[in-house]
């Protein structure tokens, strides 16, 4: 039961946890907009940038390393 539990706590961290930080796939951009207020609520997140113009659901995460730190 105990792998069961870890897993289930796993699952639940993931599923609640939001990047920390978000980039622009193409050009680096952080400063990424969702293109409508439903985005991530009924469908997929599409991001657009400003700086390149890329409009699509990927991006590129950064996420500190919270055993290091």
């Amino acid at each position: 039961m105990g792998i069961l539990r870890n897993m289930r706590e796993l699952f639940g961290r993931l599923k609640h946890s939001k990047p920390e930080k978000i980039y622009c796939p193409r050009c680096g951009n952080p400063e990424l907009q969702l293109s409508s207020s439903l985005d991530s609520w009924l469908t997929p997140g599409k991001y657009v940038c400003e700086k390149c113009g890329y409009v699509g659901p990927i991006i590129m995460e950064l996420e500190e390393d919270k055993e290091n730190v």
